[in-house]
């Protein structure tokens, strides 16, 4: 602690005791809270309180108060706590006499301060803080703190229930780190005093008759079995899991037993621990058990958990991925009668009628049906899924879903006609099929339903019922399947089907494109610019679009009323010029799709738009075109830019001013590449000075460059200044080998020299310039190629990195500034208007 705060702290402690006082802001308490815990967390002795006196009055003097208030007894209790975690610390509280009138029997646990959460809360946290030696714990099982905490589990408040749990965990753990020997054998019950007592109070929750604190045992055990303890402590973990799994057995065979969930979640985290690794013993049966038992709701979560083990036992493996087909293998079936396809299972785990019930039933059938989909959709991400899946009969699955969903099919079946009713235009299922769908567009095998697949996707994308959520993820999978389909196409010859399916889909896209709902035309232009970035190369795709009026519908949008499809829409025509107007041999041609055009009405966007996005994404789209080189053909790049720039630095959105310097990025990069002798080597002293340098400080002075860049050191946004600093370093490290940095103090007698000097002034001091003088004695000019290249080798950019990457608030945030705060905050009896950091 410094000298200064040692100073100010005697007269917070004093305000903070003091009940005439008001009270402080929570945040003020926090962060006072924090700051203590920095200093004990890095100095473990019991000088902090001996050279501090006034923590210990300050404990005192709220002890002392009749009805303290609950914020100033939470405050105390977990600065005590923070204390108390060193032993040291916890003895001369203890000989103080102060920690069992906090967290003892005559603590507030027995008075009327008690009933305030926070309280409980505080009490919770500071005892959590405490438990970091022996005499902590051995304190807590003496004065009855254990009974507490274990009450606190169900407490009325989730917060206080949680942290009593999370506080068993750490206790349970750091009993057992100071326990050097291991359990003689998996039978004995050798566990610490405190783990003995905690252990024994989950035994005999468990076999108690109260269905709450059985499942608080059950989440404490779960909990406690997925944190490090399953794998740190291995020999502990199986003498904890014998003691308790003839008891899980029987929760499982019990319908009564309302913890289900909680048991797949336990299961789970137990079979994540090294010890279960084997396949002998009697756990892996018990996750079969629980696979049979549990509900497909319930045993859905424990399935595909155990499907991303890497050690789970190949039968427990097979039964847990048909756990989550059963609900698809239904629908199958259901379908059609008799069943016109094989279904996707040989046998299933439970009765196929409990599946049958819960999809015949309104309430329950979209919720499983929206589960087991999540589920599918995570294993088609893993990259290693060590079953095989059935992917035709999955895909067979999902268009019958969504052919369900939107009344486009009439099973024969009654509980296919129970099912199609309950899912007609259920959105949530659809969208959760269709995620599906896309994920399985990657998978092998399923080229022979393509032509199905694409009826059921075209139908979405045609029905005026599908909602514009469903059809953006519609969309999406129509973008997936048609690069399959465009592999396919190249390998088989299949060019007349491929041909077909996208005349369909860019017929679809003209109408969606003139849609009266804002949502449709902009996932239709986000559906537009990806099938541009995945399909745009090939020849079949551009003759569709070339021929369909999309280009014409797409451009009008530019003007549209709503500015997310504007925005939308500048990102398409910006991706669609790439294959039309800069393609080498542009087919496209009329006034309307000319390159000049196209520039001219983009420009006019990012100078005149009134929303941010619109011009967000042209500055984006420029800078994806001078990256690809397409700007080139038209007219000079370093025109280009210093057009594009002069518009940007102009802009009052920062983003739009960041994305002008990815800009000026990109061209500097690609000028240097040009223009140098070696584009990837740094540049040495002998050639600082030759023709290819002075043409790059030319090229880049013409542009505008500089002043932009420098101006935009002093943006009022930072990451605006901290991306113009990155990219003047980079230009440095060009023009400059660290060794040959210039001397600022050698070159101030100048003119140009003077200049600079001034910059580097200007620069320390933040200002907030609108423009920087280009004249007079102090002037720079941005524009003189022999002043940049100073300016470049003077200014210090690294110490300007340094600060703009410096917290705004690194000065008002020290520990003296805050102490500061609070004196003058409870000096006065207004509200605190202090800007506690």
């Amino acid at each position: 602690m410094t000298r200064e705060c040692s100073v100010l702290l005697p007269g917070v402690c004093a305000a903070l005791a003091d009940p005439r006082q008001p009270g402080l802001d929570d945040t003020c308490l926090e962060k006072l809270l924090d700051w203590f815990r920095s200093l004990t967390w890095f100095d473990p002795t019991v000088e902090l309180v001996q050279d501090n006196p006034c923590l210990a009055e300050l404990i005192t003097s709220v002890l002392a108060l009749p009805d303290p208030s609950p914020s100033i007894l939470s405050f105390t209790l977990q600065l005590a706590g923070i204390l108390a975690s060193s032993e040291s610390r916890f003895q001369h509280l203890q000989q103080e006499k102060l920690l069992g009138r906090l967290f003892g029997q005559e603590g507030p646990r027995g008075s009327a301060a008690w009933e305030d959460a926070s309280v409980r809360s505080a009490w919770v946290k500071g005892v959590h803080s405490m438990v970091h030696h022996q005499p902590a714990l051995h304190f807590l099982c003496s004065t009855g703190g254990m009974d507490v905490i274990f009450a606190l589990q169900g407490d009325p408040s989730l917060f206080v229930a949680s942290a009593a749990s999370q506080l068993l965990m750490h206790m349970l753990t750091f009993s057992l780190e100071s326990e050097t020997s291991k359990p003689l054998s998996t039978k004995d019950c050798d566990w610490p005093a405190c783990a003995q007592m905690i252990v024994k109070h989950i035994e005999e929750s468990l076999q108690s008759s109260s269905a709450c604190h059985i499942e608080q045992s059950l989440k404490l055990l779960s909990s406690l079995f997925g944190s490090c303890f399953g794998s740190c402590y291995a020999a502990w973990t199986e003498v904890l899991w014998l003691h308790i799994a003839k008891q899980i057995e029987s929760f499982l065979l019990e319908e009564t037993v309302q913890a289900q969930p909680v048991l797949a979640s336990l299961l789970l985290n137990v079979a994540r621990s090294p010890v279960f690794c084997g396949t002998e013993g009697s756990f892996w049966p018990l996750v079969t058990s629980a696979l049979e038992h549990l509900t497909p709701v319930q045993a859905g979560p424990l399935a595909v958990g155990l499907l991303k083990l890497c050690k789970c036992p190949q039968d427990v493996r097979i039964q847990a991925l048909t756990v989550l087909l059963q609900p698809m293998d239904c629908i199958l079936r259901a379908a059609s009668q008799p069943l016109e396809y094989a279904g996707l299972l040989d046998e299933s785990v439970c009765d196929p009628v409990t599946v049958e019930n819960l999809l015949s039933s309104k309430t329950s059938c979209a919720g499983l049906l929206c589960q087991t989909l999540a589920h599918l959709e995570k294993l088609l991400s893993l990259k290693h899924l060590r079953v095989d899946l059935p992917c035709v009969s999955l895909l067979r699955s999902l268009m019958t879903i969504l052919q369900f969903c939107n009344g486009f099919l009439s099973p024969a079946s009654p509980l296919g006609s129970t099912i199609s009713r309950n899912l007609i235009n259920c959105f949530r299922v659809q969208k959760s099929a269709l995620d599906v769908l896309a994920a399985l567009s990657e998978k092998k095998g399923c080229d022979t339903l393509i032509g199905t697949l694409f009826d059921v996707l075209l139908a979405y994308l045609q029905s005026p019922n599908t909602t514009p959520t469903v059809l953006k993820k519609t969309f999406q999978a129509t973008s997936k399947w048609l690069v399959h389909l465009q592999e396919l196409s190249c390998s088989n010859s299949q060019w007349q089907q491929t041909q077909k399916i996208l005349e369909d889909v860019f017929l679809v896209l003209q109408k969606r494109l003139c849609s009266p709902c804002w949502e449709v035309r902009d996932s239709s232009l986000e559906f537009l610019t990806a099938m541009v970035k995945c399909l745009g190369d090939h020849k079949e795709f551009r003759q569709c679009l070339l021929s369909s009026e999309v280009l014409r519908l797409t451009e009008n949008l530019l003007e549209d009323a709503e500015s997310y499809v504007r925005a939308s829409a500048v990102t398409a025509v910006g991706h669609l010029a790439v294959i039309t107007c800069f393609a080498p041999e542009s087919p496209v041609t009329g006034h309307q799709y000319n390159k000049e055009n196209t520039i001219e009405k983009l420009q006019e966007i990012l100078a005149t738009d009134s929303e941010g996005f619109p011009r967000r994404a042209v500055i984006s789209i420029f800078t994806k075109w001078l990256r690809e080189g397409c700007t080139g053909q038209l007219e000079d790049p370093e025109q280009f830019v210093s057009r594009v720039i002069q518009t940007v630095e102009q802009d009052l959105d920062w983003e739009v001013r960041l994305g002008g310097l990815e800009l000026v990025d990109v061209f500097c990069s690609q000028t240097i590449w040009r223009l140098s002798q070696c584009p990837y080597a740094p540049v040495t002293s002998a050639v600082t000075n030759s023709t290819p340098q002075k043409e790059l400080l030319q090229v880049f002075c013409r542009a505008k460059l500089f002043g932009f860049l420098f101006r935009s050191l002093c943006d009022c946004d930072k990451p605006v200044g901290q991306r113009a600093c990155d990219v003047l370093i980079g230009l440095r490290g060009h023009f400059y080998p660290v060794s040959t940095l210039e001397n600022p103090q050698e070159i101030e007698d100048s003119p140009a020299g003077r200049g600079i000097a001034w910059l580097q002034r200007t620069l320390r001091q933040g200002s907030v310039a609108q423009n920087f003088p280009t004249d007079g004695a102090d002037g720079v000019d941005f524009q003189d190629a022999e002043s940049m290249m100073l300016a470049l080798g003077a200014v210090d950019l690294l110490e300007l990195h340094d600060e703009l990457n410096k917290s705004s608030d690194h000065v008002e945030e020290s520990p003296q500034s805050l102490l500061q705060d609070i004196l003058a905050t409870v000096g006065t009896i207004e509200d605190n208007e202090v800007d506690c950091y």
